[in-house]
């Protein structure tokens, strides 16, 4: 469903794309042997490639090559075997060699898809134009001396997928599920790391509005936006000044911006630039970029299960509710962590477990699922104690907070603090029988038709039982006498 801006002519659509530029996770960068590992000190990982000096010869990694080709099979696309690398000509401080090599006419991934899911439940299908592969530029520091600005080249020629959408989104909800989704993808395959704090992974996003049945209006492309919750803001942002312009009686000039997440607002950075400002031409020190049907059949094979498919065998596999499965398959690791979880177990209640308290425990340790505590392994040993009657739900919990605390077994725990369950039903209704003499006067108002009393029964058994007694037991056993 679209969303709709409500201007004072009637209601603008929000027409949006995205352009979203992946590190791919290699050793080396796209045309040296230079190390592509962030975190370097500055200009320690440059080779005279990425320096830019005459004479040196571009050689092209193949790895980088099979992370994109296993990238356009992830994102159901079609793999070009034939393409060709172009020279993407600039002047900027950070780029030494004065242009940037890319690919413009001939990319090496076509057409592709990727499917969103909604918070509504509502599935989207969302175009993808092309990926291409190009090198990145260096880093320039304006925040380390008050009247220079530095250069970094660690990160120039460090390999770099654009992975170019459809204009097919109308929505910022959209447009963070399409990101959240790419990222998800990305990391299964191994091919990107998504870390969009360290910049390895950033969005520039069209925006434009229109009339409902228009054609579409001149667009503004907001550059290197790096968190999904901020592309969120900055959409929502330009398309509320572009409505502005329009209805003012001005045009939306076609430029490149900026978002401000502190002021929230968008900033005209330059003016937009079309291709031929670029003057693109096939890059004479590569030859065009062939590969073979059969090698990227081989890729193919060798796929993980993506989280699409992964969602699909979660739910009848397990039979856990979709939302749930979308849940887990996001990250990889609370996948697997969730497989081992349930492998033989209650499915369901696996995933309430692990959805439920024990992420709020995560939370409030301030961990991931990576840096967890407890095991999945650990964890399942809870749920067991839980499926034969050892300990009860309630008592789970103040276990499990233990659990997290100390990194013990769960069947440690209820013995240390002999926690176990009270399935002996004479113990069962002797303190049935205790409540029900201390409380005279629940007990009349019970029997003259006050049955809502038999909570307070229940509640007061548990609590003279230190919580421990068996609720279906205490339950069967205060009807009984009732």
């Amino acid at each position: 469903m679209s969303y709709i801006i409500e201007g004072r002519t009637g209601p603008w659509e929000l027409v949006i794309g995205l352009e979203v530029h992946a590190q791919v996770v290699s050793n080396a960068k796209l045309f040296s042997g230079a190390s592509a590992t962030y975190g370097g000190e500055p200009n320690a990982q440059v080779s005279f490639i990425d320096a830019g000096f005459p004479g040196m010869l571009p050689v092209i990694n193949g790895e980088c090559v099979a992370q994109a080709v296993r990238t356009g099979l992830g994102l159901n696309a079609e793999i070009n075997l034939v393409s060709r690398f172009d020279r993407k000509n600039y002047f900027y401080a950070d780029l030494p060699q004065g242009y940037q090599i890319s690919q413009f006419a001939h990319p090496i991934v076509g057409k592709g898809i990727v499917d969103i899911e909604l918070e509504s439940g509502e599935v989207r299908h969302i175009g993808v134009t092309r990926l291409h592969l190009e090198q990145d530029a260096g880093k320039s520091m304006h925040d380390q001396h008050p009247a220079e600005s530095f250069i970094d080249l660690n990160r120039a020629g460090v390999a770099l997928m654009e992975i170019v959408s459809e204009p097919d989104m109308r929505s910022p909800e959209e447009a963070g599920a399409y990101l959240r989704k790419l990222r998800t993808i990305l990391r299964y395959l191994g091919t990107c790391d998504g870390n969009m704090e360290e910049g390895s992974m950033r969005a520039d996003v069209n925006v434009s509005v229109r009339k409902a049945g228009e054609e579409f209006r001149t667009r503004c492309e907001i550059k290197n936006v790096n968190s999904v919750r901020f592309v969120m803001q900055a959409i929502e942002v330009e398309a509320r000044r572009q409505v502005e312009i329009w209805e003012s009686g001005a045009s939306v000039d076609q430029e490149t911006r900026l978002y401000d997440p502190a002021r929230s607002e968008t900033r005209s950075m330059r003016s937009k630039e079309d291709a031929h400002d670029y003057r693109y031409f096939p890059d004479p020190d590569l030859l065009p970029l062939v590969i073979e049907q059969a090698w990227v059949d081989q890729l193919a094979a060798m796929l993980p299960e993506l989280p699409d498919a992964k969602k699909a065998r979660f739910i009848s596999d397990y039979g856990i509710p979709a939302y749930d499965a979308r849940v887990l398959v996001m990250e990889q690791a609370s996948a697997d962590f969730y497989e081992t979880l349930a492998k033989g177990r209650d499915g369901k209640a696996a995933s309430n477990w692990m959805l439920g308290d024990f992420f709020a425990g995560l939370n409030r340790l301030g961990k991931g699922i990576e840096t967890s505590p407890i095991s999945a392994a650990t964890l399942g040993g809870l749920l067991d104690l839980i499926a034969d009657a050892t300990i009860n739900g309630k008592i789970a919990k103040e276990v499990l907070e233990a659990m997290m605390e100390t990194g013990e077994s769960a069947a440690a725990i209820v013995e240390a603090k002999g926690l176990k369950q009270v399935t002996d039903t004479g113990a069962i209704d002797a303190a049935v029988d205790a409540v029900l003499a201390a409380n005279p006067d629940k007990l009349a108002e019970y029997k003259s038709g006050k049955e809502k009393l038999f909570g307070f029964f229940v509640g007061q058994v548990m609590k003279a039982m230190a919580g421990k007694g068996n609720p279906a037991l205490v339950n069967e056993a205060i009807k009984r006498k009732l």
